[in-house]
């Protein structure tokens, strides 16, 4: 029930226009972002770095008004990678294709892609966004990676296409970044229980590491917070053969730092995601249907 009410939250526009502009509110937000400028997310990639974390830079924020919001955001990007190459930092970004204007034409997203995989030689990762957009965004993933090979694309272990997209796409020895996905989907699109979405998160994370083992130069990147998930993860890699440094963990800046710590000390790689940028109240929402446990620290946060 509570992450049923989360995530209609998420789709609110009346709570999205009124609640961010609360202080109290913003206050709450400080343990998923440092803030909403990008120099506040460089910063604390800057930090990351010394501890041995690589860390994903992206912009909040999905469908546009306009083309000329698009081409903000694109050029808003282009700065990100500037920036991250002048700071030296071991720091990715990650993008929605609706942010580089999917929702005025594939053609659109698809340029805006391109530029900014000609723009760095790191990885440029493409989010996975609501199911009505996985089509086009495997479309458009393959259309780019056709002439440019540092692209990554975010996976869904939810759905239960995603198995047989996962295969469809191994012949590409694509960089994958395997998420459970919170979007509101229906049942004939997504799994409704955990449990089934963790069995299928396994069965995906196997189908990754075994690629690797077989020779596949793309990286598998495990991308939950789930410490249960990421045992079974390193009991799978350590059955088949894979190596520490053959695979990721990807987490959220200020989820389960003590975890995100252990593991970067105990050899593994580990990247965080930092997100900056004022649109961040749907992504908030969701970030809290994933874990509705975090519910009673935003409380806290409130009524401190």
């Amino acid at each position: 029930m509570m992450r049923k009410a989360l995530l209609w939250a998420s789709t609110n526009p009346f709570l999205a226009e009124r609640l961010p502009r609360m202080g109290f509110v913003k206050r709450a937000t400080s343990r998923f972002m440092p803030g909403e400028s990008l120099e506040e997310a460089l910063a604390e990639a800057e930090i990351m770095s010394v501890k041995g974390i690589g860390t994903l830079v992206t912009l909040l924020g999905e469908n546009l008004s306009s083309i000329e919001d698009a081409d903000a955001v694109l050029d808003q990007y282009l700065g990100v990678l500037r920036d991250v190459t002048k700071r030296g930092l071991d720091a990715e970004i990650s993008i929605k294709l609706t942010q580089l204007g999917l929702d005025f034409g594939p053609e659109i997203a698809q340029e805006g892609l391109r530029r900014l995989a000609e723009a760095t030689s790191s990885i440029v990762w493409i989010d996975m966004e609501s199911s009505d957009y996985v089509d086009v965004t495997l479309d458009i993933f393959r259309n780019v990676k056709l002439t440019h090979s540092n692209l990554g694309l975010c996976l869904q272990s939810y759905l239960r296409r995603t198995g047989n997209d996962l295969e469809n796409l191994l012949p590409l020895d694509p960089s994958i970044r395997l998420v459970k996905g919170a979007y509101k989907e229906p049942r004939e699109v997504a799994y409704a229980r955990k449990s089934e979405v963790d069995k299928h998160y396994l069965r995906l994370s196997h189908i990754l590491l075994n690629a690797r083992l077989n020779g596949a130069a793309a990286r598998p990147v495990i991308a939950t917070h789930d410490t249960r998930m990421i045992e079974s993860v390193n009991r799978i890699a350590d059955e088949l053969g894979v190596q520490r440094e053959d695979y990721e963990f990807a987490m959220l800046y200020g989820i389960e730092r003590t975890e995100q710590d252990r593991l970067a000390r105990s050899g593994h790689v580990v990247r965080v995601l930092i997100c900056y940028g004022s649109s961040w109240f749907p992504w908030y929402m969701r970030r809290l249907a994933e874990r509705p446990a975090n519910v009673w620290f935003v409380a806290k946060q409130l009524f401190r």
